[in-house]
């Protein structure tokens, strides 16, 4: 077993994972909010808290920990390097890895991190969407555009949401806000998110074209970053991809004519993938050992 640990700027969310059977321990799930601007004290103590709660009955010694965590950082020593970020400023500098250690009575050694934005990719390599495939992409559909990179092993940050696209970048083109300003430039009305537009298909034709033409952008984007990475899979996560049968044939018909034939699968695991995958950095070294 391993606890996983999914660390954003206003919330902890952590679970105890069966690194055999690849999945969440039932009861062990833990989210808190947190206070990203307090003090190292406050920071480290909340975090401990929850950790200690999930893997309670647990000895200190016995305890193994995958945390994902945001950037700038060095995850391999453990120290923040985040500043002037709106998040974690009290911890720039700092060996966070030493830190908890010593809260939890445990050894530094038995604590990694891996970047947050691979967490997702991470954990639906493991036992999700791209766990019968040797490597990946990811992308993660929402407010903004998140992607990744999958070895088979490792996922990565791919950091493409500022790739030059159109007219400006990737993200103004595949997100949340590039539905709702293109809905408004269609009809004048406004919409609060996908979710709502989906909704509103029935009674406005107008929508399905939407869908299909941010279908073509994503294949246009994606066209350059396969051929690149050349993945066996694409996964797709975040909210957008819960409309995902509305977009991906526009997605598909682009990828056919660049004789690209990968397919497309949408991410299974919801917010547990970023806690398993950040408790999967432990895999070889326990289920194997």
């Amino acid at each position: 077993m391993a606890v996983g640990v999914d660390i954003g700027g206003s919330h902890i969310t952590a679970a105890l994972v069966d690194l055999e059977d690849r999945s969440i321990i039932e009861g062990t799930w833990h989210r808190e909010r947190i206070n990203g601007k307090g003090t190292v004290e406050e920071i480290i103590d909340a975090w401990t808290a929850v950790i200690k709660e999930v893997a309670a009955g647990l000895e200190g010694e016995n305890i193994v920990i995958g945390i994902g965590m945001p950037g700038p950082f060095n995850y391999e020593d453990g120290i923040s390097l985040m500043q002037n970020q709106e998040k974690f400023d009290a911890l720039y500098g700092l060996n966070v890895k030493e830190l908890l250690a010593a809260r939890l009575h445990t050894s530094p050694k038995n604590i990694q991190f891996i970047n947050d934005a691979g967490c997702f990719l991470q954990g639906e390599g493991f036992s999700g969407a791209a766990r019968d495939f040797k490597s990946a992409i990811g992308l993660t559909l929402g407010t903004g555009l998140g992607s990744a990179t999958f070895d088979g092993h490792l996922a990565k940050d791919a950091d493409r949401w500022c790739t030059p696209f159109k007219a400006s970048i990737a993200e103004d083109y595949i997100s949340t806000r590039w539905f709702i300003k293109r809905y408004a430039e269609i009809t004048g009305r406004t919409v609060k998110d996908v979710k709502a537009l989906t909704e509103l298909m029935g009674e406005d034709t107008r929508i399905a074209g939407i869908f299909e033409e941010f279908g073509t952008n994503l294949g246009e984007f994606l066209v350059p970053f396969i051929q690149q990475e050349r993945p066996e899979v694409v996964v797709l996560g975040g909210n957008i991809a819960n409309a995902a049968a509305l977009f991906t044939p526009a997605v598909n018909n682009v990828l056919d004519s660049n004789n690209i034939h990968v397919p497309l699968r949408v991410a299974m695991l919801g917010e547990s993938a970023a806690v398993i995958g950040a408790a999967s950095v432990w895999y070889g070294e326990i289920v194997n050992a």
